[in-house]
């Protein structure tokens, strides 16, 4: 399993502000809504160790390959309509979501074919990710440690040549397999990670994952967690 190190300063600020967030959104279990909170958590990450700013449109960037991200906008469900029109729910195992739109910013590159310079590390894990989900995933991780789950990553970002391998080795979901057609897959654009999860920890992720922006989207792979906060 992957040792998670202690929360640098930045992890602690993103924390800090998605605990605000929380409390500002109502967390489900005080009977909140969960709409925009995903998209509450990429403000947050943009907003760590940033003066507070009253503007609620203001964009943002990342190091370590991060483009521009537009902050939340709306944080409660007031009734009004919500500009991104999806609510974020705990678990979404049974693929209803739809296709998932690339990262703009890694577009360009291909799926498959992104370098590693445009994407983030996960904490110490030796894995990398687009950046807000890198971000994202190393607060999930020390949360679950502190709260006594171990969690083991054990895939992220996947080459296209490593999408031909695991296609080649595992046969292609639509037939049976665990792979998605090379090229098309999530992970292809590190959007998708791949996790070690015991009974409790599968437990803690369909429980506290939504929180963080990371949905079970693949049918029969429960070890398969996207980011799509929105």
């Amino acid at each position: 399993m992957t040792e998670i190190v202690p929360a640098s300063p930045r992890l602690q600020a993103i924390r800090a502000r998605v605990s605000q967030i929380e409390q500002t959104a109502g967390a489900p279990s005080t009977g909140g809504s969960r709409l925009g909170f995903g998209l509450a958590l990429q403000n947050a990450v943009i907003d760590a160790g940033q003066p507070a700013s009253p503007a609620a449109g203001t964009a943002g960037s990342l190091g370590g390959g991060g483009g521009p991200l537009v902050a939340a906008s709306v944080l409660v469900d007031d009734g009004a309509h919500h500009p991104h029109g999806v609510e974020l729910h705990p678990a979404h195992a049974d693929g209803t979501r739809g296709p998932l739109d690339p990262p703009p910013e890694l577009v360009g590159f291909g799926n498959g074919r992104v370098p590693v310079e445009a994407l983030a590390p996960v904490g110490d894990t030796g894995h990398r990710l687009y950046a807000p989900a890198a971000e994202a995933l190393t607060v999930l991780l020390h949360d679950a440690q502190a709260a006594g789950v171990t969690i083991g990553l054990t895939d992220s970002y996947r080459s296209l040549a490593g999408q031909h391998d695991v296609a080649e080795r595992k046969g292609i979901y639509g037939q049976g397999g665990l792979a998605a057609v090379p090229g098309t897959s999530n992970h292809g654009w590190g959007l998708s990670t791949d996790l070690a999860l015991d009974g409790p920890a599968l437990s803690w992720m369909r429980e506290h994952a939504w929180r963080y922006g990371f949905v079970e989207d693949v049918p029969r792979e429960p070890w398969h967690w996207t980011y799509r906060p929105a």
